[in-house]
């Protein structure tokens, strides 16, 4: 499966506390922790661990079946960000959204799913899967 975003985030944030924790990393210049809290990482985690089994489990799906899952996804991604912003803790950013969609692309054409040509059967661009239903 493909490499989820949330794991390079929490990778970042432990060699950033490893490195204030041996002192050579100044404590204004560790950023991970605040960029991608613990929350954010649990949460989108969860979200792709889902998306991830619905995935595996479609059968020869209709484009319908693949725009259902992404819906599903990126509510779920949408959710998780609006909670963060709401509680005053950053959501996802550009970086992040773009990790994300990457993520998703990546995802359905590693299960088969020509991208190219189910974006184009909905006058879309690869790049464009997400936008209908995005907030983040």
């Amino acid at each position: 499966m493909v490499a989820r975003p949330n794991d390079k985030w929490q990778k970042v944030v432990e060699e950033q506390a490893a490195a204030l924790a041996k002192g050579t990393l100044s404590p204004d210049r560790a950023y991970a922790a605040t960029l991608w809290p613990e929350s954010l990482r649990v949460s989108t985690d969860g979200a792709l661990a889902v998306f991830e089994d619905e995935l595996r489990a479609l059968s020869s799906p209709s484009d319908a079946d693949v725009f259902g899952l992404v819906q599903r996804l990126v509510s779920a991604l949408n959710e998780i960000t609006e909670q963060h912003e709401r509680s005053g803790k950053t959501g996802y950013e550009t970086g992040e959204r773009e990790e994300l969609c990457h993520y998703i692309n990546l995802s359905l054409e590693e299960a088969g799913i020509d991208l190219k040509a189910l974006a184009a059967r909905h006058g879309l661009s690869e790049y464009e899967i997400t936008d209908q239903w995005r907030r983040w």
